[in-house]
């Protein structure tokens, strides 16, 4: 038994966009999975298809000889976020998901599936590069800037390329559950699956530099010592600006709060410590986020995990039981 999965392509389609999905499923068939998956590349008009490296991809069926669908793969490229999806791509996208069972887009893919508006009023997210665009293109798309894969109903859109895997081992978790998508990942040599709510990148990685001479020096002092005193009065001081001021900068420099910039900063400095093998309780204290439970809140809030799922997922490079990885007060 079989299940089609149709994988939509385009000239200027990301390879691993197409190829990291494709590998997932192939290794679903080669463990003996209670069905294989029958992966079929589809296209506008058929034929050869030149990738953003310049490699070719053969055989893709026209997406009008497509039947059945299945599940429905839209992968991405650089250019879909860049200018307008053309009207061919868009027809076949829309034919091909109005007979699929479930849709999900890979990366930049999902601004095929926002302009046919079958993203409004959804949680989607796209490539940490293009999501505001995608935000400001589609205002009734509800954006998660930073998430590596979102399901809303049918609909499964994930972060940029190596998200795809994630996103397509959630998937035949789905099918087959996580001892299947486990295999594969160990097959692969990947994490089995980041949770969909991890962070594409940190906060220090992702926050533009500051224009303003007044926050460059404050962003610089958080990033070295996350565990300083980091208050908006503490700050404005420093700064020798008012708190009005200083939160007025943030917002129109980096649209968020110092309060909140300073919670991930200091949690991206918690999550760092906790794959360096400290337990919850000392992340929580030299990462300025102070006790057990504000760790736990804010890896709840902006990861949708807890620390010790966070450390079992991503601290590969420790065996199991090793020393350092386990806390007395560690009771999340």
């Amino acid at each position: 038994m079989t299940e089609r999965v149709t994988i939509l392509v385009f000239d200027g389609v990301t390879m691993l966009d197409v190829t990291g999905p494709g590998e997932v499923l192939h290794q679903a068939g080669r463990i003996g999975a209670r069905h294989a998956y029958d992966v079929v590349l589809v296209s506008p008009g058929g034929g050869e298809v030149t990738t953003s490296s310049g490699l070719t991809l053969t055989g893709a069926m026209p997406a009008a000889d497509a039947d059945p669908v299945g599940t429905l793969v839209i992968a991405g490229g650089d250019r879909l976020a860049e200018r307008p999806v053309e009207d061919e791509l868009l027809a076949a996208a829309d034919a091909l998901a109005g007979r699929a069972t479930r849709v999900a887009s890979v990366c930049t893919g999902a601004f095929v599936l926002a302009a046919l508006g079958l993203l409004d009023g959804r949680r989607a997210t796209t490539h940490w590069r293009h999501v505001e665009t995608l935000a400001r293109r589609h205002p009734r798309v509800r954006v998660e800037p930073d998430a590596l894969h979102v399901r809303d109903g049918r609909y499964l859109t994930s972060a940029g390329i190596s998200a795809g895997i994630d996103l397509t081992l959630a998937l035949v978790e789905d099918d087959h559950g996580a001892d299947t998508a486990r295999e594969i990942a160990r097959e692969l040599v990947v994490f089995m699956q980041r949770p969909g709510g991890q962070s594409q990148f940190s906060t220090a990685v992702t926050t533009p530099p500051p224009r303003s001479h007044v926050l460059r020096p404050l962003i610089a002092a958080v990033v070295a010592d996350p565990a300083g005193e980091h208050t908006l009065p503490a700050m404005a001081r420093a700064a020798a600006v008012s708190p009005r001021h200083l939160t007025r900068l943030f917002r129109n420099e980096l649209h968020t709060t110092p309060a909140r910039w300073v919670e991930r900063a200091r949690l991206d400095h918690a999550r760092r410590l906790l794959l360096d093998g400290h337990g919850v309780t000392s992340a929580a204290h030299h990462s300025g986020l102070g006790s057990d439970e504000t760790l736990r809140r804010a890896f709840a809030r902006h990861l949708g995990t807890t620390p010790s799922e966070y450390r079992r997922r991503f601290a590969t490079t420790r065996a199991p039981g090793a020393p350092g990885l386990t806390d007395p007060a560690d009771g999340d």
